[in-house]
């Protein structure tokens, strides 16, 4: 069953408020799939990403260069991006967590990397083995080495808005690891909700404070987890305080291999049925995604956590 057989209109008027056009950050052939008990072949991971470019999504994450031993899931990086089959028009970002990381990228010759870093204490002791201020010491030569290059680089920041250890985190303490990052010469800055505690007005209330420092929607990004359900009334927040790019996962794969908390992402079918909803364009083809997400899921023996996926493969 298409989307169309279920009534819903190919185009309403763009909603007030809202940006005219989203750009989706696809992460599930990295962050959907890096938590995944059994590996999924390397055949598998390829013909996922083609899928996802043939589905019109024009950025997709396609890996990380992270020890294998952290994460077995993608000790077959440096063999996916050169079985890739590149398309004109579409980013395939990698992941690079400290300066092997990138000397691995820069040897495979990746254009687009992204660093990782903490919104708060004890998940930068766990996940970088450094304190919250010592980590942007592991992140500026990473970051130097790569403008020098000619990357482009994007910035994480996890635990955003609650830690599994601390608790709810203060805007402030966000925003200042967020300029950190910018300051180091990040294009771009992903807010995540890793745990996904986030509410509406919490959203609201960090992308002003952003806003207060001088950032603006459109340097950033947001990555929700929908572990509350929250994720795409969050999404529809940092949407009207005027962020145009959004994080999620084809099928709402994922979760975070350092957070037992943490569920999956948000499902990119269910953030385009909300964007046609709404009017705002962003390039998918619906149909083509549920198909991917639906054909991944039996690879990966068991249902979609997506709704849209669910309600329109009647699984």
């Amino acid at each position: 069953m298409g989307a169309r057989e279920v009534g819903l209109p190919d185009r309403v008027p763009a909603s007030s408020g809202l940006p005219r056009r989203v750009r989706i950050w696809e992460v599930g052939p990295r962050d959907g799939l890096q938590n995944e008990a059994t590996v999924v072949p390397l055949e598998v991971k390829l013909e996922f990403l083609d899928r996802l470019a043939d589905a019109g999504l024009d950025t997709l994450e396609a890996t990380s260069f992270v020890h294998p031993k952290w994460v077995p899931q993608l000790a077959d990086a440096e063999q996916l991006l050169a079985g890739l089959n590149r398309r004109d028009g579409v980013r395939y970002p990698v992941l690079v967590p400290n300066r092997k990381g990138l000397d691995r990228a820069l040897a495979a010759g990746v254009g687009q990397i992204a660093v990782f870093a903490s919104a708060t204490e004890t998940f930068a002791k766990r996940n970088l083995n450094s304190g919250l201020e010592e980590q942007f010491a592991l992140f500026e030569p990473v970051l130097a080495d790569g403008l020098a290059a000619g990357m482009e680089i994007r910035g994480y920041l996890s635990m955003c808005f609650g830690d599994p250890w601390e608790g709810a985190v203060p805007a402030e303490q966000v925003v200042a690891a967020g300029v950190r990052l910018l300051e180091l010469g990040c294009f771009q800055l992903s807010l995540g909700d890793t745990i996904g505690v986030a509410t509406p007005g919490q959203v609201e209330a960090l992308l002003a404070a952003f806003g207060a420092a001088g950032i603006e929607p459109d340097r950033l990004a947001v990555h929700f987890h929908d572990t509350y359900g929250q994720a795409l009334s969050n999404t529809l927040a940092a949407l009207r305080c005027g962020v145009t790019t959004v994080d999620s996962s084809a099928g709402g794969l994922g979760g975070c291999p350092y957070a037992e908390s943490a569920t999956g992402n948000l499902a990119t079918e269910d953030l385009v049925w909300m964007l046609d909803g709404l009017g705002i364009e962003h390039g998918a083809d619906l149909d083509a995604l549920v198909a991917t997400s639906a054909w991944m899921a039996q690879r990966l023996g068991r249902p979609s956590p997506s709704r849209v996926v669910r309600a329109l493969t009647g699984s």
